[in-house]
This record gives structure tokens, sequence and C-alpha cells, in this order.
């Protein structure tokens, strides 16, 4: 039953390393998906086709094992072939490769593989002075940061700020515990003892 588990853990995790791998891709795709289907719908007036439940399934099975193969590509030899084939099609599109570009980055950026850049994370004082919360940083330069505010419940929105190094605080979390502080409303707070330093 362990190495059940244990085996289930590591195809969970292949899976959600190809999720994040495969969402620009996907953001890109939706994006040519829509316009097609609006010339289609526009021009020609044609409707989507909708599946039958058994090819529902089928296509659901095929699109968890290919990202479970793409997760576990990336997890063992931090590439993968498809993902690369698609960075070499989708570059030779003007508008979509911007934006695939873009998205790419800021999953990276999440992923911790960004450039070589350590992902860290800081406080700063927002809204207003004497009010901190945890910030992503995403970017440096120099003496600046560049920091990504998430608000709860929902980490996903949040504002992006640029701040003198002077403003923020250095802090030991990692940004899936910042993610799960955000998410919890503050209750699971694994580092709690950095608020104690935190200026007044």
């Amino acid at each position: 039953m362990p190495t059940f588990l244990h085996s289930l853990k590591i195809s969970l995790n292949h899976f959600l390393v190809g999720v994040l791998a495969i969402l620009p891709v996907y953001i890109v795709v939706q994006i040519f998906i829509w316009l097609v289907d609006f010339v289609l719908q526009t021009v020609f007036d044609i409707r989507g086709w909708v599946g039958h439940y058994w090819t529902t399934t089928a296509v659901f099975v095929a699109i968890y094992a290919l990202l479970g193969y793409i997760g576990y590509e990336l997890s063992k030899h931090r590439q993968s072939l498809l993902i690369s084939l698609f960075d070499l099609l989708i570059a030779r599109v003007p508008f979509l490769s911007g934006i695939y570009r873009v998205c790419k980055k800021v999953i990276e950026m999440f992923r911790g593989q960004g450039e070589g850049r350590a992902r860290e994370v800081v406080y700063v004082e927002y809204p207003k002075d004497g009010v901190w919360v945890p910030a992503y940083v995403t970017n440096r330069e120099g003496d600046r940061y560049v920091l990504y505010i998430p608000t709860s419940p929902n980490p996903t929105n949040g504002f992006t700020v640029i701040v003198h190094e002077s403003m923020v605080v250095k802090s030991e979390l990692d940004f899936e515990e910042v993610t799960s502080f955000m998410i919890s409303v503050g209750s699971d707070f694994s580092k709690s003892h950095e608020v104690l330093v935190l200026p007044r």
C-alpha cells in the first residue's frame, strides 16, 4: 500500500509539472481556437460538435497521460521534446509568440526556473505604512525590486509594484508557503515568527 501511494504521489507530481509546462501552450491554443471559432461562426455560421460520453472520457485519459509524460520528461531531463517543438513552431507566429513568451516566463518564475534566478519572497508595506504583506520578487534591477503582491484568498489576483530595496524585509518563506498563507487567509503561516522582526 505505501508503494502504491508513493507511486501515486510521483504520478500526480509529474502531472502537475506537466500542467505548468503546458499552461502557456494552452493559453495560446485557446486564443487560436477562439479566433478560428469566431471566424467560422461569423463567416460560415458553423457550430461546434459536442462529443459522446465515452469520447470525452477517452480524451480526458489521453490528456492526463500526455501531461504526465511531459511532467516526467521535465522532472528527469528538464526539457520536453513536445514543448521544444511547440516553442520552435510558435516562435514564427508574431502575435501569439509574444503572449506565449510572457506566459512561459511567468510560469517558469513560479516553478523557480526563470533564467537561473532563485525564487525570493519578501515583506513589503502595502497598501499603507505599518501594514506588512508577503510578496513574490519577480525581477530586480540594481536597488529596485519588482514585486507581485498576491491577495487573499485568491493569490492569482494581486498587484505589481516597484520599490526600493530599503522598503523590503527578506523572508525565508518560499512561493508555496506564501500561496498557502494567502489561500488560508493567514491561518497557515509556517514561519509566523518572522512577524516579530518587522518594523513598527
